[in-house]
């Protein structure tokens, strides 16, 4: 379980976004650790059970309740856990909020308000991490990304736009950390589509209940890359197989990406049920009601993924590559039988 040595304190983890989904099953994952960590959402039931859900799983939890659009409670919030846990060693930005519906329905402040929590959320954690981490030159910063920071799609302009500009700021940030020589290290996972509550509490102007576009994930994979990513320096780190063919797919051929989605990009993203009476929204207020970290796709969801396992063992696929290319090698150079040669 990778729990702390005797001679080594624990780490500590913050984590924005961390009262549902991806945010609270890397929670879990950095439990099992027996990390320290904060945890940081908008106050709710749900970020409670989260901390306590920490406590449970063996590790030390501290419930930070704030919008992570406030960047003054941001910074406020990163001086309290390093008074009470110690220096951040990891910081994740994971805290996101969207809308579903053609641009021409939505309103400037619901893309205002989806971009000042995803996006600008990112860029407040990341800077108030950073304050604390460039002069101990040390520490890890990973934002929680997705294909769609790649190839965007219809229905979702708000959540795309963000991703997108996250990945800008994060690689204008990276060459920065690389120019001050700066041991800090910036990594970005993009994830596929994933099982958690966002398409249960998501606002949304769709005629139907919005889904995922298969095949979808448990939220344990990507917070099992996560905290990969969190302990290895790598760039990026791609999650599943949808999102590696997302994203190559779309640097060779954009426009053949833009005619599947013409023509599936609505239907793939509703499923057939209408959408209930009193659903709840969460894009300007918090959900009371805690949803845990699944979404309601626990039938259709992968709980493992073989392109991460291929993902976080380069050096092993790599040695095996080179083993089978050796074997196929002296099958072919080996002097041939005649027949009626002795053996």
């Amino acid at each position: 379980m990778n729990k702390p040595s005797r001679h080594r304190p624990p780490e500590v983890v913050v984590i924005t976004g961390a009262s549902a989904g991806v945010g609270r099953a890397t929670a879990h994952r950095f439990a099992r650790a027996g990390a320290r960590v904060a945890l940081i959402a908008r106050a709710s039931e749900a970020l409670d059970h989260a901390a306590e859900e920490v406590r449970e799983l063996g590790g030390e939890a501290i419930a930070v309740p704030l919008d992570v659009a406030d960047a003054e409670a941001m910074e406020a919030a990163a001086e309290r856990i390093e008074l009470a846990f110690g220096p951040i060693d990891i910081w994740i930005n994971a805290a996101m909020a969207t809308i579903f519906a053609p641009v021409s329905e939505i309103q400037p402040e619901e893309f205002r308000r989806a971009t000042d929590v995803t996006y600008l959320g990112t860029v407040h954690g990341t800077m108030a991490a950073l304050k604390r981490m460039r002069r101990r030159n040390r520490g890890h910063i990973v934002q929680v990304g997705s294909a769609l920071a790649y190839r965007a799609i219809p229905l979702q302009s708000a959540y795309c736009g963000a991703k997108f500009a996250i990945r800008g700021f994060t690689d204008a940030l990276r060459v920065e950390l690389m120019h001050d020589r700066s041991a800090v290290n910036l990594t970005m996972v993009q994830l596929s589509a994933f099982n958690t509550p966002q398409f249960q509490w998501g606002r949304t102007r769709l005629s139907k209940r919005p889904q995922p576009v298969p095949p979808i994930y448990q939220p344990e994979v990507a917070a099992d890359a996560i905290y990969w990513a969190s302990h290895h320096r790598r760039r990026e780190l791609w999650v599943g197989f949808p999102a590696v063919k997302a994203i190559i797919g779309n640097a060779l051929a954009p426009w053949l990406a833009d005619r599947k989605l013409m023509k599936q990009g609505y239907s793939g993203q509703m499923d057939d049920q209408p959408l209930p009476e009193h659903r709840p929204d969460n894009l300007f207020e918090a959900v009371h009601e805690d949803y845990g970290t699944h979404g309601r796709f626990d039938r259709r969801a992968k709980s493992r993924s073989p392109q991460l396992w291929l993902a976080t063992h380069r050096g092993a696929v790599l040695a095996g590559a080179l083993a089978l290319g050796a074997m196929v090698i002296g099958r072919l150079h080996a002097p041939r039988r005649t027949p009626g040669s002795s053996r």
